[in-house]
């Protein structure tokens, strides 16, 4: 560009050529005049602009101050020329500031590029977007961004580009990004074909999601589904193949991501995902001798142990991961070393057992003399992690040796460390007090007040501790030098409980006031304020010195400090007064007892780690401080882990005396239990997924409830059907998803949600697959477990791209009648049991029936719906033939068994039927009778029909 510009090509080399910089001063004046000139007299084609605003750019690299130009620039954005709009673009992306009026004229310019069909022009606006970012340019450009991101048309090189201009937006203004209402359609191009667009979408939901764990759940199941095909399927092309690891970026942004949602609670996915990390780690078990490949392996490797620790630290995975990790901390490579104590770290600050981590305490403690400050750093938290009442000796210890020779970087975030530690895992008050008086002489001027604060808090609390502490602090106050904090201490504990000592050889009055007054003078004034509080109290428990604390307060009243004089003033007043005696005993009683308070130490601590844009998972500092860090949003769409089919299988025998059982032993002194409210996890109406609405639809939902098998949902694209089959509290449903077009529907995604998944469990035996070819199906098979008693189903979403991106939200018939299993019962021990239940365990409902063409009653419809709803249609029972009755029991997981009676009387004149369920449980009766009355209902001859 440059040598197409010569004019620009000799500015260039006067300014290099320049030999003082006055002279080059002069030639840059001279030019911005000139400049100024051509823009005012105008006629300006578009090269001379060019090279006009090119000239204006370079200056104000070179650090000038440019008032001129931004107009041009401006105008060159519209040209229909690259070298004049990049020129453009560059121009006000260096010289508007992001709050300028200047940035309003540029909007339309921008947008219009976005909306271009031309991929280069695509580009240049995304940059100066990105570049740019102001909030206004945000508001404005945001949906056209996320438009050019989804559209089906735009080049993989756009789509990239396009992610980071929202993740640069959504960093600087979060508010102007609906960031939950894009979810899932920015999620679905987690499954676009180029890892290029995964990686950079990736980090988009990396921030997004750790601000919106809900809406972004489903790309929990996208990372394990990809991660699977990364590392275990090797689904890659060579171009992303970095020294033979696939993707390493890739992987540690997914393995990442996967650590800001709690466990997995699905099974489906725990194996999976168990099986990924498995490979990682048997991968990285030896290093090769390329630097390249063991730097992206074990990128690659301490991000997968991170997520191990996070999932579970008492699986094998951590077990493996430990070997390893130790092995690392003895590297020869610095960057290994400084990974492997991070990561050990995390370890430690998760585990329930320190014993593996303990096996290396040696090596760590080493680690605090390493070369690098990073890993010195690194060892600091590690050993204050893995610290406990065992080992906190050892630890504290060797902590406050080393601080005599630590960085000055590293002193102030130790003290904190070694006076927390000390705190919590002292076997006792002396050794607590002698620690931190230690530390306090070692670290001097890096000794906070809060840390003093706390010695006094507890000795002051501690009566037992108070006559031990006045003396240890004084035998600290003996030494030739001692710190102002160390001072402080004294001064307070001496004034508070001197007079407990004072008796003893060598702690005499005159020998503590000798003491604390010869480093006063070293102090600054606030030391020696809290110095004469000290000895005013002294004046009133050890009289024999008070002429030497009169002569003190005496000197005091004439210096200019305004605190010290005026205390000075008061305190002499105090101890010269007649009856000074009664006076100051009330006055200088001893302190209180502290109220209980948290220290604050830990806040001081986490003050000092400033947040970064990846909100770390966890923190340093143990267990405990881990406890109340789990993710406050739990994933919607995990179920529960299903148990082996076999606990379910009895044989005949034992469950019909069971049934029996339930039915017989009914106590009607004592009321139904009443099951506790189910609380959704998800607001179905507000937050969750929203009902594909529809006649048919409901129709077929119905159907189901009492069939095996059928349609669930169908329209032009999509066909959805059901196959199931159940025994005791445990089923399976076959769900066959059916593509209608000539065309692939692509980024597909199947969820389920559970309304009470402490009631009801549902998860995909296997992940569902990102794409579905033109006029094919696929089967998903879902594993089922009715735990208590629930009363909603649970709800199946499946989204797609065809064309537009598509969400279809419907009913799975799983109810509660599902988990049935027939019982045989005779016409006395039926109707014996039947009157044996009443009251709040019965429901009852009239409603209209069918009638068939001949106006009889439709009997096999009714019996069909009775023993499709798993309930065993009794014969030879009710006198009345019309009349069916039925008998069954709920199998629950949790809850047991619950016993069930039914009882059909349609009446043919008045075209009405009475249902009367009767269980032990009210809250079964009542939903029996709501699933068996409703496709009984008779409906308008012109309604719609299932087909």
């Amino acid at each position: 560009m440059a040598t197409s510009m010569r004019g620009l090509t000799q500015f260039i080399a006067d300014i290099r050529g320049a030999r003082v910089k006055e002279l080059e001063e002069k030639r840059i004046n001279k030019e911005m005049a000139n400049i100024r000139k051509k823009f005012k007299d105008g006629n300006l084609d578009g090269y001379q602009k060019k090279k006009y605003v090119a000239k204006i750019i370079f200056t104000y690299i070179l650090g000038y101050k440019v008032d001129v130009g931004h107009m041009e620039a401006i105008n060159l954005i519209s040209s229909t020329k690259y070298s004049e709009k990049q020129i453009g673009y560059l121009a006000v992306t260096l010289l508007i500031n992001e709050n300028s009026d200047f940035l309003r004229l540029v909007v339309n310019s921008i947008r219009k590029d976005l909306d271009s069909n031309n991929e280069v022009d695509n580009c240049l606006a995304l940059h100066a977007i990105a570049n740019v970012g102001g909030s206004e340019m945000a508001e404005a450009l945001a949906e056209d961004v996320h438009r050019l991101l989804i559209s089906p048309t735009s080049q993989s090189f756009v789509k990239k580009k396009a992610a980071l201009t929202l993740l640069r937006l959504y960093r600087k203004h979060p508010e102007v990004i609906p960031a939950a209402e894009w979810a899932l359609r920015i999620v679905s191009i987690m499954d676009d074909q180029d890892l290029g667009v995964v990686i950079c979408v990736t980090s988009l939901v990396m921030a997004l999601a750790q601000d919106h764990l809900d809406e972004y759940a489903v790309c929990y199941m996208k990372a394990v589904d990809r991660l699977q095909r990364l590392v275990i399927e090797h689904e890659y092309s060579a171009t992303y193949a970095y020294y033979k690891v696939p993707s390493p970026w890739l992987q540690v942004k997914l393995l990442r991501l996967l650590q800001y949602y709690p466990p997995p609670e699905d099974p489906t996915l725990s194996s999976i995902l168990h099986q990924v990390l498995q490979t990682i780690m048997n991968n990285s078990a030896e290093p090769t001798r390329n630097v390249q490949h063991n730097n992206a392996q074990h990128a690659v490797l301490f991000e997968a142990i991170s997520l191990a620790i996070h999932i579970d630290t008492n699986s094998p995975l951590v077990g493996t991961a430990a070997v390893l990790l130790a092995r690392f901390i003895s590297s020869k490579e610095t960057n290994v070393r400084y990974l492997g104590l991070d990561t050990m770290a995390h370890l430690a600050a998760r585990a329930d057992s320190l014993e593996p981590i303990k096996k290396h305490q040696n090596t760590i403690i080493l680690s605090l003399r390493d070369k690098d400050i990073s890993v010195r750093r690194r060892a600091l938290d590690l050993l204050y992690s893995m610290c406990d009442v065992d080992n906190s000796e050892i630890i504290v210890g060797e902590l406050l040796r080393y601080l005599r020779v630590a960085d000055y970087a590293l002193r102030e975030e130790m003290v904190l460390k070694i006076a927390i530690l000390t705190e919590k895992y002292a076997n006792s008050y002396k050794w607590y007090v002698d620690m931190i008086l230690q530390l306090i002489s070692t670290a001097g001027e890096h000794v906070g007040d809060e840390v003093w604060y706390r010695v006094v808090q507890i000795v002051t609390n501690t009566e037992d501790l108070q006559e031990y502490a006045a003396k240890a602090v004084f035998e600290h106050l003996k030494a030739p030098s001692t710190h102002e904090s160390l001072v402080k201490v004294g001064g307070y504990i001496l004034g508070e409980y001197g007079h407990l000592i004072a008796n003893d050889v060598g702690y005499s009055p005159m020998e503590q006031f000798q003491l604390l007054h010869s480093k006063s003078q070293f102090c600054v004034a606030a030391t020696r304020a809290l110095l004469l509080s000290t000895y005013i109290k002294w004046v009133n428990v050890f009289p024999e010195i008070k002429p030497q604390l009169l002569n003190i307060f005496e000197r005091y009243r004439h210096v200019l400090d305004a605190e010290l004089q005026q205390r000075a003033c008061e305190f002499f007043a105090l101890a010269s007064r007649p009856d000074e005696d009664e006076f100051l005993q009330n006055i200088c009683e001893e302190m209180p007892p502290f109220p209980p308070r948290a220290s604050a130490l830990l806040g001081s601590l986490n003050r000092k780690h400033g947040d970064t844009g990846d909100k770390r998972t966890w923190v340093h500092g143990g267990k405990e401080a881990n406890a109340d860090r789990e993710p406050a949003a739990k994933r919607k769409t995990l179920v529960p882990d299903l148990p082996a089919k076999d606990d379910a299988a009895t044989s005949p025998d034992t469950a019909n005396h069971d049934i029996m059982s339930s039915l017989a032993g009914l106590n009607l002194s004592s009321p139904s239990t009443n099951l506790l409210p189910s609380v959704p996890l998800i607001d179905t109406v507000d937050k969750g997924p929203r009902l594909t609405a529809g006649p048919n639809v409901e129709r077929w939902f119905d159907k189901l409830t009492y069939t095996a098998e059928g349609v669930l949902y169908e329209d032009v694209q999509l066909q959805v059907g059901i196959k199931s089959r159940y025994q005791g509290h445990i089923g399976q449903l076959a769900v066959y998803i059916g593509n209608k077009v000539d065309a692939p529907l692509t980024s597909f995604t199947a969820t389920v949600h559970v309304d009470d998944s402490e009631a009801l469990s549902v998860s995909f035996a296997k992940i569902p697959p990102s794409t579905i070819a033109q006029r094919s199906q696929t089967q998903q098979l879902l594993h089922v477990e009715c735990k208590k008693l629930f009363t909603k189903p649970p709800i199946l979403t499946v989204s797609f791209l065809a064309g537009s991106h598509q969400t279809i939200s419907m009913k799975l018939p799983v109810v509660v009648t599902k988990f049935f299993e027939h019982v045989k019962l005779g016409q006395s021990d039926f109707f014996e049991r039947w009157k044996l239940i009443g009251g709040e365990r019965e429901a009852q409902t009239v409603f209209p029936i069918h009638l068939t063409a001949a106006g009889h009653l439709d009997l096999t419809k009714n019996r069909l719906v009775v023993s499709g709803h798993r309930l065993n249609v009794l014969e030879e029972i009710d006198p009345n033939p019309n009349n069916l009755v039925a008998a069954g029991v709920l199998h629950m997981s949790i809850e047991g068994k619950v016993g069930c009676l039914l009882r059909l009387e349609p009446n043919r004149e008045a075209k009405l039927c009475r249902l009367t369920v009767r269980s032990t449980s009210g809250e079964v009766a009542t939903e029996v009778e709501k699933l068996v009355q409703k496709p009984l209902i008779a409906t308008p001859a012109n309604g719609p029909q299932a087909s």
